[in-house]
């Protein structure tokens, strides 16, 4: 028994290394890599929107009650807003010292809130409302995830159908009958060209920013089909 299975192990030694060598060069033999690409223009249907307070006072605890009275009041306008999400951004609070002695001047405080809407005009108001106290950082524009994968989704086939075209070109090309497909490998991409608003300014409680009429422009998707095919 035990001599069998050594002259088994021999003999699968002995004829493995050309087998190897066949269905190598079976593999290698006739591929051809290919590439071919699908995109398309995406109205943009996201808003997201971080404004920010900034304040400071000599006694800490004065300063925490002033910036928890305004972030309040803004969760208590954003309600008002059921379109649009609001979220609490990030809160810092630090010292202040003189440059001239070194000591402790006053001390200043830093809270954003964070605003998610597809109703642009919802938002917007809701915007020029919290100015009164708040200030405007940044207003970007994008692809909402849903409508994204369903174009995503569309343009994988595109992309797919225009990777099998060119293989069938290029087929024909070299005067063969058809062809395998080796490998096939399907990426995404995105480009988001957003406007963007910085440091808007702050409005008193006597004045109302009027609401802006966003423009959210197109962000490009596309989707990139490359891999290889063997002629048959």
């Amino acid at each position: 028994m035990r001599h069998f299975a050594m002259s088994t192990l021999l003999i699968g030694a002995s004829f493995s290394p050309n087998l190897f060598a066949h269905e190598t060069e079976q593999l290698n033999y006739n591929l051809v890599n290919i590439q071919a690409d699908a995109s398309r223009q995406v109205a943009n249907d996201e808003m997201r929107a971080v404004l920010y307070i900034e304040k400071s006072h000599k006694q800490p605890a004065e300063l925490s009650n002033q910036i928890n009275q305004l972030m309040n009041q803004a969760q208590a306008m954003a309600r008002k807003y059921s379109q649009v999400k609001i979220e609490t951004g990030t809160q810092s609070t630090y010292p202040v010292y003189d440059n001239d002695n070194n000591k402790l001047k006053e001390w200043r405080a830093r809270a954003e809130i964070q605003l998610e809407s597809k109703d642009f005009k919802a938002a917007s108001q809701l915007i020029s409302e919290l100015q009164q106290h708040f200030q405007t950082q940044s207003i970007n524009f994008s692809v909402s995830d849903e409508q994204r994968k369903k174009v995503e989704n569309e343009l994988m086939i595109e992309a797919s159908k225009n990777f099998q075209q060119r293989a069938q070109a290029i087929t024909q090309a070299w005067n063969k009958n058809q062809y395998n497909l080796v490998t096939l490998n399907l990426n995404t991409s995105n480009y988001f060209p957003q406007p963007m608003m910085r440091g808007a300014a702050k409005f008193s409680m006597a004045e109302a920013a009027p609401a802006q009429d966003m423009a959210a422009g197109e962000s490009k998707i596309m989707v990139n089909a490359n891999g290889s095919i063997q002629f048959k």
